[in-house]
């Protein structure tokens, strides 16, 4: 068993041929599909994929990219729409001050209203951060104190410090197909030092596709690629890093039930 803990089934590359696109990561030997959602819009296709699908699971969440837009979004849209059963997760949300697409501040009180929404209903919260480690991670401290609350890192290219200071706030790792590009060393080492209960794989598809599929879309099948290259890294056998990555998926997203 495998899990694809973040996927983009409806955007463009995977949405015109999406049935054929589960069939061939099945085919793979990928069980699992978490497909994000990256603002309100989308929120109804990311769940009918779910409902149609009993190995598809939906997460509701609206991208720092897309903050300006949903300046206005209270706790009480993400609180309805988090009700659902196939809806395990909540993001993608975060903080990207590399585009900075966003206004930093709206982003950042976005961030805050999905964290505690994470931690009203007991979701885990699926965060993007990109070149904001410091304001990140003071957000997250901050709202620790407050309380408790489950959280993954997805697609995970940090510094080893951001990672160490996530890990010790009791955060997941995901590593996506990133950690296979032949310029990744620092992350390729920091792979070596995750514990394995705090570490899944994913592929960000449509982007970001692993060695040896370089320059095409990203297909969930290419999970298998990446946790290949992770097990090979960290000297376990492929088969071990599957296992593990799936138990720690349905143990963090653990209103995901298992098809």
């Amino acid at each position: 068993m495998l899990i694809d803990s973040h996927c983009h089934l409806q955007y463009k590359g995977l949405i015109e041929d999406q049935q054929g696109v589960l069939d061939r990561a099945r085919a793979a030997g990928i069980s699992g599909f978490l497909n994000i959602s990256t603002r309100q819009s989308e929120w109804q296709a990311v769940v009918a994929t779910a409902e149609r699908e009993p190995d598809v699971w939906a997460s509701i969440g609206i991208h720092p990219h897309e903050a300006d837009q949903h300046a206005d979004l209270g706790e009480g849209a993400l609180l309805e729409a988090a009700a659902h059963p196939k809806v395990v997760g909540i993001g993608e949300t975060g903080l990207d001050y590399y585009y900075d697409k966003s206004d930093r501040a709206v982003q950042q009180a976005l961030f805050r209203t999905h964290i505690r929404v994470s931690r009203q209903t007991g979701l885990p919260i699926i965060i993007h951060t990109r070149d904001a480690e410091d304001d990140t991670l003071r957000i997250l401290d901050e709202e620790m104190q407050q309380g408790a609350f489950p959280a993954l890192i997805h697609c995970f290219t940090a510094s080893a410090e951001f990672g160490r200071r996530v890990l010790e706030l009791g955060l997941t790792i995901s590593l996506s197909g990133i950690v296979t590009f032949k310029n990744a060393r620092d992350l390729q080492d920091f792979a070596c030092d995750i514990p394995g209960d705090r570490l899944l794989v994913e592929t960000d598809s449509p982007f970001l596709a692993p060695v040896p599929h370089r320059g095409r879309t990203c297909e969930p099948a290419y999970t298998a690629d990446t946790a290949r290259f992770v097990a090979n890294l960290r000297g376990e056998s492929a088969d071990d890093l599957a296992a593990r990555t799936s138990a720690n998926f349905f143990s963090l997203f653990a209103k995901a039930v298992r098809p």
